[in-house]
């Protein structure tokens, strides 16, 4: 087995790139969109479903995993890949931001965070250190450095702070992440929608040096023109032949407008979440299946899509099911939309070969601009 962890652009459509990482668990195909997986699960899928899909790697969540089962649980089980019967990549994130969101539950300190449990109120620490240990326990190909992410807005000089404060834990997580050939440490660069503190950021991150490079600190509650803005120029601060990950987005708008600015990965909860909500995502923009006017309607949720929602089942079945909650309701609009992300994430890959990346982003969004398909 190749012990090996590299990363290489085949093709490039103005800043849109294609390319490969290569793990020693299978390669994953660039621009590429992972499914989380927080509890060690895609919630409401199987994972082989999950693999049909199109996915590449999964994301699982050092936070939730070091609570609940623990990962030293995890590790003597086997590790993540095995708990879970995953046997492709997993990318663990490093429990920063959940520890963050925690709010009065957490102290920041220089050292790292100490925090209560969400679950049972017990006291537990997270360093650089700590985080490392814990994604090391879990078996991840893809490693994420321990940092903070401020919620937006945040002033300038909050933002500066915390920037440096996880510049400063990053050279930690190298230190503390060592020699694992096959697994594969990322960057997290910070600054929030300032430029130069962004700029500042890279520059440490490439002197600490990282397999790949993750931007930060979006998707927090600044907007999606903000987001654009930064994606103007972020990538461009990074090394051209890394991995670019941007943390957290999103929805099918922000992925191709992300990729189009020269990212290469994403992950988002919004697929699953929103099937088990009642929301679905087509080629034609959302769809609320509870609406009323879906009750008899004997169409798919999109004739064109070839996943088992839409192969075998009407919008009528899929509302009834989903006013009814009954489970299967979703796990097919769970389904329907990972299937769907995956294929737009296809579509691109095959865009940029083709050098036509331009002529598909202009269709993808006309599509969207038509409505719902039982407007046709």
């Amino acid at each position: 087995m190749d012990k090996s962890f590299s990363f290489a652009v085949s093709a490039t459509d103005g800043k849109a790139r294609r390319g490969t990482i290569h793990t020693p668990r299978g390669e994953i195909r660039t621009p590429a969109f992972m499914p989380v997986g927080t509890a060690a699960t895609v919630k409401a899928m199987l994972p082989g479903s999950v693999r049909e899909t199109g996915a590449d790697i999964l994301l699982g969540n050092t936070y939730h995993l070091m609570l609940r089962p623990t990962a030293e649980r995890i590790d003597r089980l086997g590790g993540l890949h095995q708990f879970m019967n995953w046997d492709r990549p997993i990318l663990t994130d490093s429990g920063g931001f959940q520890v963050m969101s925690l709010g009065a539950l957490r102290k920041l300190t220089e050292d790292g965070v100490t925090f209560k449990s969400h679950i049972d109120g017990s006291k537990h620490s997270l360093t650089p250190e700590r985080s490392m240990e814990i994604q090391q326990l879990l078996g991840s190909d893809i490693v994420m450095c321990f940092d903070e992410c401020p919620a937006l807005p945040a002033d300038r000089d909050r933002i500066a702070e915390s920037m440096r404060l996880s510049m400063r834990w990053a050279a930690r997580s190298r230190d503390a992440f060592g020699d694992r050939p096959g697994h594969a440490l990322f960057g997290i660069q910070q600054g929030g929608l300032e430029q130069d503190l962004r700029a500042e950021s890279a520059e440490a991150l490439r002197g600490i040096g990282f397999d790949g490079y993750a931007i930060g600190g979006l998707a927090v509650g600044e907007g999606q023109e903000a987001m654009f803005d930064v994606l103007d120029y972020a990538p461009d601060q990074l090394p051209t032949d890394k991995p670019r990950y941007l943390m957290g987005v999103g929805k099918p708008d922000d992925i191709v407008g992300a990729v189009a600015r020269g990212v290469d990965m994403m992950d988002c909860v919004l697929p699953s979440r929103s099937g088990r909500t009642g929301q679905a995502w087509t080629r034609r923009g959302q769809v609320n299946i509870r609406n009323a006017r879906h009750a008899d309607d004997p169409r798919p949720l999109d004739e064109t899509c070839t996943c088992p929602a839409c192969r075998g089942y009407s919008r009528a079945y899929l509302h009834h099911v989903t006013r009814a909650k009954e489970m299967i309701a979703g796990m097919l609009l769970t389904w329907h939309n990972l299937h769907y992300f995956q294929e737009i994430m296809q579509g691109m890959r095959d865009a940029i070969e083709a050098g036509t990346f331009a002529d598909w982003q202009a269709a993808f969004h006309a599509q969207r601009a038509d409505g719902d398909i039982d407007r046709l």
